[in-house]
């Protein structure tokens, strides 16, 4: 019998959430934190909804026209191009950036420190308003 360990999120969500992983990001890693989330939230990274070289601004305004989508984004440069800046919040996504050391992380290290604080970013993400964005330290603090 295969047994899978779900994170339990059932009390932690008023709503199902879809999460948007980007380029910068394994795909293994969406398709890891899908498993453990499933059937409340959804994980998807970019490659399964577009080609792997499609524009920020591209797939922020298609996303846009769908309600619920948070994104997870490891392009710290985001946040210093003002077209993109403005393609995000025009779309009105909660955007988590993780910083710097995120990416420098190993697969399975970044992995659990994902799993670790996936919930509060659920939570955090249930509490924000539109076009609100966050940083995420390699420890897990959300600012």
């Amino acid at each position: 019998m295969k047994s899978v360990m779900r994170l339990n999120l059932r009390n932690h969500s008023r709503r199902r959430r879809e999460i948007f992983f980007d380029n910068n990001l394994a795909p293994k890693l969406a398709k890891t934190l899908h498993v453990l989330i499933e059937p409340e939230h959804q994980v998807v990274h970019l490659k399964d909804r577009f080609a792997a070289n499609t524009p920020d601004e591209t797939w922020m305004t298609t996303l846009a026209r769908e309600e619920s989508w948070v994104i997870i984004s490891g392009d710290l440069q985001i946040r210093q191009n003002p077209h993109e800046v403005q393609a995000w919040r025009s779309a009105g996504h909660t955007v988590f950036f993780l910083k710097d050391r995120w990416i420098e992380l190993e697969f399975w290290t970044q992995a659990w420190k994902f799993v670790k604080c996936f919930p509060e970013i659920i939570d955090v993400a249930d509490k924000a308003n539109l076009g609100d964005f966050f940083s995420v330290s390699v420890n897990g603090k959300i600012r």
